[in-house]
């Protein structure tokens, strides 16, 4: 069982990972304005895994006899400067998630709530390859500039992405 300032923390994490989901669709939208198919599909695989993450909260809440409760999930950015700046916005992003994940678990130790703190466990792991995927794809485009042949390129390279 959990206490009440926990349930509250946790469901606050569960809206963040609902607005990160809704966020990267809306992000999947705008490269797909510019035809870049590659980037839209690697953005709407991590809006699905944004959405799994927030099932997890919302199991794990109930698992724990506790009471979710769902918050209004503002409307996301539609436009950027670039595909480079959505990618910089991405890795923002998730650094912001994984401090927000290192308070949850923070207070789940203060609180001697072993069982949210191996529940969170997975989600330290998973923020690791989070930022570590955000941050490969802001170095590749830093890397390529304006050539517009290896935007392609990495785009092609993008929908790979499983």
């Amino acid at each position: 069982m959990i206490t009440a300032s926990m349930q509250k923390l946790l469901n606050a994490q569960l809206n963040r990972e609902y607005s990160s989901s809704y966020a990267y669709l809306a992000m999947a939208a705008y490269a797909e304005s510019l035809s870049l198919v590659g980037f839209a599909h690697w953005l709407r695989t991590q809006h699905r895994e944004e959405l799994e993450h927030a099932l997890k909260f919302y199991e794990y809440i109930h698992a724990q006899n506790g009471r979710v409760t769902l918050a209004a999930i503002t409307e996301p950015r539609a436009e950027y400067a670039s595909i480079f700046e959505v990618f910089q916005k991405v890795l923002e992003h998730e650094q912001f998630i994984t401090r927000s994940i290192h308070e949850v678990y923070a207070a789940a130790e203060a609180e001697k709530d072993y069982a949210t703190k191996t529940f969170l466990g997975w989600f330290v792991s998973e923020q690791v390859e989070e930022e570590a995927a955000a941050q490969l794809m802001v170095d590749r485009l830093a890397m390529i500039g304006e050539s517009k042949g290896s935007l392609l390129y990495l785009d092609k390279e993008a929908r790979k992405r499983e």
